[in-house]
C-alpha cells in the first residue's frame, strides 16, 4: 500500500483520510490550522459525522494514521498527496481556488521525487490544467509528478459509509504510472468490483459539478411540484413514489422540503453556471434550480403566515437548524433565511436541534435563543416550524405537543409527521405538498 499525505482535515479530507488509512494505506492528515491537530490527537473529531470517530480511532490504533501540521515534511515523506482544502463560492458564484493554488506552491517547492497530487476538493474543469502549470512553474528542474482527480461523493451524514463502501471511484488520470498508482490506493475497491470510472482530467473535474448540480434540480423539480399539489389538493407523497417507481427517475430525491442546503450543491450549482457563462454555455435549467431553491424558503414563511397572518409579536419554535439530518452543518441551511423572515415579521424566534445549535450561533445568528430539548422549545409557543428530518421529530407526542402550545400550529416543512395525527390532535397545519390531503 501506499503512503498518503491529505492536506485538510476538514469534512472531506478527515473522512478521505480515515477511509484511505482504513484501505491499508498509511496516511498523514495534515493542517495548517494547529487547533484542529491537537484537537485530533486529543482524540476529538472536529465534525459531527456518524461513524467518523470509531473509524479514525481505529485507524490511529493501528499506526495507519496520523495528524501533523508540517505540510512540507508530509509531502516530502508522501508518494501520493491528496489536496482537500475549501473551495467556497466567491463572489460571482466562482469557486475560489485561492487555498488550492497556496497548496499547490507548497507541494512544488518540496518535490523530492516522483509523485501523485491527487485533487479531492471539488474545483471547476480546467483546474487540474492550470494545478499542473503552477507545480511546474514551482518545482526544482526535472521535477516529476502527475496531477490526478479523484472527485468525492460523500453525503454528509452517511459520508464514512459512502467512502468505504462508494457507488463509483472516479479518477481522472492522463498517465499509466499515475493510474497504477491510484488503483493501488483503492486497490480494496478494485478487489470488491466497485463500479471505477479511469477518464481524463476535464472529465472527472465535471462530473462532480454535474452529479451535484442534477440532483439539485431534482430537488427544485419536486419542491416546484409539491407547490403546485398544495393548491389543488393532491398529495405528493404518492406523485413522488409513482415517478420513482420508472426507473428512468428512480425514488431518490424526490423529497420535498424547505430546499437544499449545506457546503455541496448550493457553491457547486452557482460554480457550474459561472464555469459556463466562461465558455458562452448558458445552464438555463441549473439557473431555475438555483430560483427555485431559493424561492423555496419564502414559501415556507408564507405557510407560517397562512396559520397566523400576523406574526408580530408572535413566538415561534424552530426545530431543526442543520441543513439536513446526522450533520452540524449549517452552511446555506434554510434555517438561516426563515429565521431572519420570520423575525422581519416580529416573531419573537426559539430554536432547537440536537448537534447544530453551536455552529448556528457561531456562524449565522448570535442572538437566536436556543433551548435544550424539545419541550422547552415548544412551551407557549404560537406556532410549530420543523426545518431538519431529525428522528426524534417524527416521534413527537401531537397530545403532548398540543398540551405545552399557546396555539396548535404546525409548518411541517420536512412532512415528518403523520397527517392523520394531525387532524386528529385539532392542530392548523402546513406542509410541503400535502397540506389539502
Amino acid at each position: 500500500m501506499r503512503n498518503i499525505c491529505v492536506i485538510g482535515t476538514g469534512y472531506v479530507g478527515l473522512v478521505s483520510g480515515a477511509g484511505l488509512a482504513d484501505f491499508g494505506n498509511h496516511v498523514a492528515c495534515v493542517d495548517i490550522d494547529q487547533s484542529k491537530i491537537d484537537m485530533l490527537h486529543g482524540g476529538d473529531i472536529p465534525i459531527y459525522e456518524p461513524g467518523l470517530k470509531e473509524l479514525v480511532d481505529r485507524n490511529v490504533k493501528a499506526g495507519r494514521l496520523a495528524f501533523n501540521s508540517n505540510v512540507e515534511q508530509s509531502v516530502r515523506e508522501s508518494e501520493v498527496i491528496f489536496i482537500a482544502v475549501g473551495t467556497p463560492m466567491g463572489a460571482n458564484g466562482e469557486a475560489d481556488l485561492s487555498a488550492v493554488k497556496t497548496v499547490g506552491k507548497m507541494i512544488a517547492e518540496n518535490l523530492n521525487a516522483y509523485k501523485i497530487i491527487c485533487t479531492k476538493s471539488t474545483v471547476p474543469v480546467g483546474t487540474g490544467k492550470e494545478l499542473s502549470e503552477l507545480i511546474t512553474s514551482h518545482a526544482p528542474a526535472g521535477a516529476e509528478f502527475d496531477v490526478v482527480s479523484n472527485p468525492e461523493f460523500l453525503r454528509e451524514g452517511s459520508a464514512v459509509k459512502d467512502f468505504l463502501l462508494p457507488d463509483r471511484v472516479v479518477i481522472g488520470v492522463e498517465s499509466d504510472r499515475g493510474e497504477q498508482i491510484m488503483r493501488d490506493v483503492y486497490r480494496p475497491l478494485f478487489i470488491n468490483e466497485t463500479p471505477m470510472v479511469i477518464t481524463n482530467i476535464p472529465s472527472a473535474e465535471m462530473i462532480k459539478y454535474t452529479s451535484n448540480a442534477f440532483l439539485a434540480v431534482k430537488i427544485s423539480f419536486i419542491n416546484e411540484i409539491a407547490n403546485l399539489a398544495d393548491k389543488v389538493g393532491a398529495d405528493i407523497h404518492t406523485i413522488a413514489r409513482a415517478m420513482g417507481l420508472d426507473g428512468r427517475i428512480s425514488p431518490k430525491f424526490l423529497h420535498p422540503g424547505p430546499g437544499y442546503g449545506g457546503s455541496c450543491f448550493p457553491k457547486d450549482t452557482e460554480a457550474l453556471v459561472y464555469t459556463g457563462s466562461q465558455h458562452g454555455v448558458d445552464f438555463t435549467v441549473v439557473k431555475g434550480a438555483i430560483q427555485a431553491n431559493r424561492r423555496q424558503r419564502q414559501v415556507i414563511l408564507e405557510k407560517a403566515k397562512e396559520l397566523i397572518p400576523d406574526l408580530s409579536g408572535k413566538k415561534v419554535a424552530i426545530l431543526g437548524l442543520a441543513f439536513k439530518a446526522n450533520t452540524d452543518d449549517v452552511r446555506d441551511t434554510p434555517a438561516v433565511d426563515i429565521i431572519k423572515g420570520l423575525k422581519e415579521a416580529g416573531a419573537i424566534v426559539q430554536a432547537y436541534d440536537p448537534i447544530a445549535a453551536e455552529n448556528m450561533i457561531k456562524y449565522y445568528t448570535p442572538d437566536l435563543e436556543v433551548r435544550n430539548t424539545v419541550d422547552e422549545t415548544i412551551e407557549s409557543v404560537d406556532l410549530i416550524i420543523i426545518l431538519t428530518e431529525w428522528n426524534e421529530l417524527r416521534g413527537l407526542d401531537l397530545g403532548a405537543v398540543k398540551s405545552r402550545v399557546n396555539s396548535p400550529n404546525i409548518v411541517d416543512a420536512r412532512n415528518v409527521l403523520s397527517v392523520d395525527q394531525l387532524k386528529m390532535h385539532g392542530f392548523n397545519y402546513r406542509n410541503v405538498g400535502r397540506s389539502l390531503v
